[in-house]
C-alpha cells in the first residue's frame, strides 16, 4: 500500500490522473471498511491515511476547477 500523497505530487496530476486515483483510494476505504465490519481490520491507522489523501485530492480538484472557470470567464470577458 501507499504512502500518502503529497500535495506537491497532487498538484502535478491531471484532472483525469486524480479522478482515477479518487476511485482506487475509495475503493480501498470501502475495502477496509469492510475488513473492520468483519473484524479482519489490521492496518487501522491507514483508514485515517485514506480519508486524508481522498480530502486532499478533492481540494485540488476543486482548486483546478476553479482555476480553469476563471481562466474561461476573463478570456470571454475580453
Amino acid at each position: 500500500m501507499a504512502k500518502a500523497y503529497k500535495p506537491a505530487d497532487l498538484r502535478a496530476k491531471t484532472i483525469d490522473e486524480l479522478k482515477t486515483l479518487l476511485v482506487d483510494l475509495r475503493r480501498e476505504q470501502f475495502n477496509l471498511r469492510f475488513q473492520r465490519a468483519t473484524g479482519q481490520n489490521e492496518g487501522v491507522s491507514r483508514v485515517g491515511v485514506i480519508r486524508r489523501d481522498i480530502a486532499r485530492i478533492k481540494t485540488i480538484m476543486g482548486e483546478l476547477n476553479k482555476n480553469a472557470v476563471g481562466a474561461v470567464a476573463s478570456t470571454s470577458k475580453s
